[in-house]
């Protein structure tokens, strides 16, 4: 009977053993993940509300200017300016209070990707309308501006490889 037993057992014990590196791997990819989307998620929440104040602060000296006379003085630069640090910072923090809140849900990771991308986008919007506006080349400004989403983009991808690790 002992016999039969282990010859049945067997074959159970190596899918699970199979079973278990799977689960360590992907609990390995989640970890990874996890911290990137953590810190890069802090870091975008910290740099919104920094990029919001600013947009408020400018918003309303523009207001301010506006009402004294100098509405002339007002162009499709600044309001483009405007609507970017405004827009891009709220995005920014969407995607940061999602990234910590959802940092260990790897079913979220594409609509992190997602999120991470916009804030790309409109990190190089800025960059790019400070270039068109007479501003010089930052390379700190590039590299804080794309580096954060890239980072936060590469730990939504490492969370999304935990599935398909786990389902192979």
């Amino acid at each position: 009977m002992a016999v039969a037993y282990f010859a049945q057992s067997a074959e159970p014990d190596a899918l699970r053993n199979k079973k278990a590196n799977n689960k360590e791997a992907r609990r390995i990819y989640i970890m990874n993940g996890h911290k990137f989307l953590k810190v890069t998620g802090i870091l975008m929440i910290i740099a919104a509300a920094f990029s919001i104040i600013a947009g408020v602060f400018v918003g309303g000296l523009g207001a301010l200017a506006a009402g004294l006379g100098a509405a002339s003085g007002l162009t499709f630069a600044y309001w483009a300016a405007l609507f970017l640090t405004l827009i891009g910072g709220i995005c920014q923090l969407i995607a940061g209070i999602k990234g910590v809140k959802h940092s260990k849900r790897s079913e979220k990771a594409g609509g992190l990707i997602v999120w991470g991308a916009i804030v790309a986008v409109f990190s190089v919007l800025s960059i790019v309308m400070n270039l068109v506006n007479g501003g010089e080349f930052n390379v700190t400004s590039v590299l804080t501006g794309v580096a954060v989403p890239a980072l936060y983009i590469y730990g939504a991808v490492l969370n999304s490889k935990a599935d398909a690790q786990y389902a192979a």
